[in-house]
């Protein structure tokens, strides 16, 4: 469900699983299902603040403060926009554009779901690039500048390209949410921090065209 990345005495780094909550869910049976943070907690006895959070489905680097200090630092940090985060997706769809800015307000829809609107009073805003994995495949990179609820899922769905295996928004059917945390770069203490982590679950994520194409992707 989780491997620890990196650990340091102020934070440690996790590759998360998909499928897996960062907090603990309740099943209609009362049956506690342990959430990352608890699990990681169980399993190394530290105790471990979220400075941030990934949906469900996506996998790849959560950073987790280990002290009070670490914790406000880095959630200022994020909160501040001096973090960088870039996801890796893929989807099945033709885009409307291959690369640019998808900015708007993020809106209120049904059952939980999210819409970008056109204004721009408090926009979700976010970078993306791509390049071909092979016919019918195409390598999302992601680098949001803000950090709304589902705003990537929402920004691909805006181009015409929702993520595979994201059904709620419009993603083709398969056995994953094809969503990955793949690089994180931090300063704490005057050090700096940066963190890559290729996604090594799902069948499309394992394809040998996708190496390449992730290198294809300019710095």
């Amino acid at each position: 469900m989780y491997r620890i990345l990196a650990q340091h005495n102020e934070f440690m780094v996790i590759n998360k699983g998909p499928g897996l909550g960062m907090h603990d869910e309740t099943d209609e049976s009362g049956l506690v299902n342990p959430g990352l943070v608890s699990r990681v907690k169980a399993d190394t006895g530290f105790v471990l603040y979220p400075v941030h959070r990934l949906d469900k489905m996506t996998s790849g680097l959560v950073l987790l403060a280990r002290t009070t200090a670490a914790n406000r630092a880095l959630s200022m940090a994020f909160a501040d926009r001096q973090v960088s985060k870039q996801y890796l997706a893929l989807s099945d769809r033709k885009p409307k554009k291959k690369q640019g800015w998808v900015k708007g307000d993020m809106q209120k829809g049904r059952g939980g779901s999210w819409m970008l609107a056109r204004s721009l009073d408090n926009p979700a805003i976010s970078w993306f690039d791509s390049v071909p994995v092979r016919e019918g495949l195409r390598l999302y990179r992601i680098k949001p500048q803000t950090g709304k609820t589902h705003q990537i899922r929402v920004a691909l769905k805006s181009i015409g390209a929702p993520i595979l295996g994201d059904e709620r928004y419009g993603g083709t059917v398969a056995e994953r949410g094809y969503l990955h945390a793949w690089r994180l770069s931090f300063t704490l203490a005057d050090e700096a921090f940066d963190f890559i982590c290729p996604p090594d679950e799902g069948e499309m994520f394992l394809l040998p065209e996708l190496k390449a194409a992730i290198a294809g992707l300019s710095e």
